[in-house]
């Protein structure tokens, strides 16, 4: 029986995040009808709780800033990082086509980067790494810009940032805000910034927001069209091709053709916890995941339904956390970049380098947990004297804990580091073992154990007034522990595509019809993470190639 049409659209994607947002946009500009539907209330997914950075080797900003970057050494880093765990064709097109991505939304649309100098590429010692880093992330953006109603239903990631615009390339030096004249001088111009914003009634945006609303006001600049509270159903197939999709919205469901396909782009399955101890590894909770509400797995689900293949289930894109009951997973990025720190299992002990990128180091979690020494949780320990210099976990230098985290003994404080044992269950000898045994490494500045700080990438968020960034001693009480969760800001694992992210069956034929790209679909870093962005800009550029190939096909 043929379907019977409510609403008919050349291309129609499931999810407003920047992979779903970069579909519709691009078929707008090939002059296509476009819709996305959203199936929460606000629109933005995870994409607005994030960073907003993407990683996009050889783009026009890293060309500006003097890099010297090419498509022979970006692919010779994936080659080293990813290694041959993703099919070459799909390396190669992200390679190929996400320049392009960047340089059209720049040129015809609001969605702008500017070069972040200096963060690291995440490896990068390994062949085609980069120091100086390949990360963009967005221009900050006026809020006020968006009509109203938009304005509304974005989602926020809802930041401590006491009402101040931060973005990340600000944030390093901001840490450091009361051990450097960068550091001072970035807290002047955030200020600044801050006060001529409030003067002039701007409500400016950045990090993953920014990257939001500037797709937000282009998809609507350029005439597309946006549903919220409309979650996906089911797939229609129709003569053995995707013609459409099933939606439930004001209580009713309606049937969308999409003359040219359906793209999924609705995230992975992070909020699902029978997929999550379905698929990944154990112990696992939806309450460690930055993921939104909304990241259910419906859409994936959905494409299995229809004969996908599925690849890299068991993968996150692994954030350790720090998750205050009752609250949302605080992502620790920087916070493990600090000297006078160290993150220890069960038993007080040290497993893997602190500051190492953190997907790396949610592996490290995983690898080295067992029964007699358990690192899930760890737990992050420091001294008085880092809570007074460095920000921890969005709390500014010398701020103290909230009370509530110490009374319900979500952060522990002790006198000493043999107390401090006591309150996390470990034996009070071995953990001032441990903290002596790195106090030795962070006097001599080298970490023996597992080399924290030597890296260009570790030394990013540290303090460079010392002689290692990353390295020093735990001396003075109160002494704090915090525990860490493998936390993860996403599910990588999803329907295997092409380089055209059309969605592919077990055999790898074609399901016509159907596309899909971002963490719906399996990622085309691996089981890596090369740098940061590497989320979102496969996300974008997979969304544009999807949209640019429906419109050429």
């Amino acid at each position: 029986m043929s379907t019977e049409w409510h609403h008919t659209y050349d291309v129609v994607v499931v999810g407003s995040g920047a992979a779903g947002m970069a579909a519709a946009i691009t078929a707008r500009l090939r002059g296509l009808t476009a819709l996305v539907v959203e199936k929460t209330e606000v629109y933005g997914g995870t994409t607005a709780l994030s960073g907003g950075a993407i990683w996009v080797p050889n783009n026009f900003h890293l060309d500006a800033a003097g890099l010297g970057d090419t498509p022979e050494k970006a692919r010779a880093y994936l080659d080293a990082t990813v290694g041959d765990r993703v099919p070459a064709a799909r390396k190669d097109a992200y390679l190929e086509h996400g320049p392009r991505m960047v340089r059209e939304f720049h040129d015809r649309t609001a969605v702008k980067f500017v070069y972040t100098p200096g963060y690291s590429d995440y490896f990068p010692e390994e062949l085609g790494g980069y120091p100086q880093g390949r990360s963009v992330e967005p221009q900050i953006f006026d809020f006020t810009q968006l009509p109203p109603e938009q304005r509304a239903t974005m989602r926020r990631a809802g930041l401590p940032t006491y009402g101040l615009t931060i973005t990340s390339k600000d944030f390093r030096h901001l840490n450091m805000a009361g051990r450097t004249w960068a550091g001072k001088r970035t807290s002047a111009r955030v200020g600044a910034r801050a006060v001529r914003a409030l003067l002039s009634g701007q409500k400016l945006l950045s990090l993953g927001e920014a990257l939001i609303a500037r797709m937000r006001q282009s998809l609507g600049t350029l005439g597309g069209e946006l549903w919220l509270s409309a979650p996906l159903t089911r797939l229609v197939e129709e003569n053995g091709r995707i013609a459409g999709i099933r939606v439930t919205r004001d209580g009713r469901e309606l049937a969308i053709r999409a003359t040219g396909g359906v793209v999924l782009a609705s995230g992975g399955f992070s909020q699902n916890q029978q997929l999550r101890e379905k698929y990944l590894p154990a112990p696992t909770s939806a309450e460690w995941s930055a993921a939104p509400e909304g990241q259910s797995g419906d859409a994936l689900e959905a494409g299995m339904a229809v004969g996908a293949a599925v690849d890299l289930m068991d993968r996150v894109w692994g954030a350790p956390s720090a998750v205050p009951p009752g609250g949302k997973p605080f992502f620790l990025v920087a916070d493990r970049g600090i000297p006078g720190m160290v993150i220890v299992n069960s038993v007080g002990e040290r497993y893997a380098n602190e500051a190492s990128p953190y997907h790396q180091f949610v592996d490290a979690m995983y690898a080295n947990d067992r029964p007699e020494a358990t690192t899930v949780p760890s737990w992050l320990i420091l001294d008085a004297v880092s809570k007074s210099r460095y920000f921890i976990m969005g709390l500014f230098p010398g701020q103290a804990f909230p009370k509530p985290w110490l009374e319900n003994g979500f952060v522990k404080k002790a006198g000493t580091v043999e107390e401090l044992a006591g309150q996390i269950g470990a034996a009070p000898e071995r953990l001032r073992a441990t903290v002596a045994r790195f106090n030795g490494f962070a006097r001599a500045g080298r970490d023996e154990d597992f080399h924290r700080g030597d890296s260009v990438y570790d030394r990013y968020y540290g303090d460079p007034t010392l002689p290692n960034p990353n390295l020093a001693p735990l001396e003075k009480g109160p002494f704090y522990a915090v525990p860490v969760h493998p936390g993860d800001i996403g599910t990588k694992g999803g329907l295997v595509t092409d380089a055209t992210a059309r969605v592919l069956r077990e055999d790898g034929t074609v399901i016509e019809g159907l596309y899909a790209s971002g963490n719906v679909s399996a990622a085309v870093m691996g089981g890596t993470y090369p740098g940061p962005g590497a989320t979102i800009g496969p996300a974008m550029t997979f969304g544009w190639l999807a949209a640019d190939h429906i419109a050429r096909t």
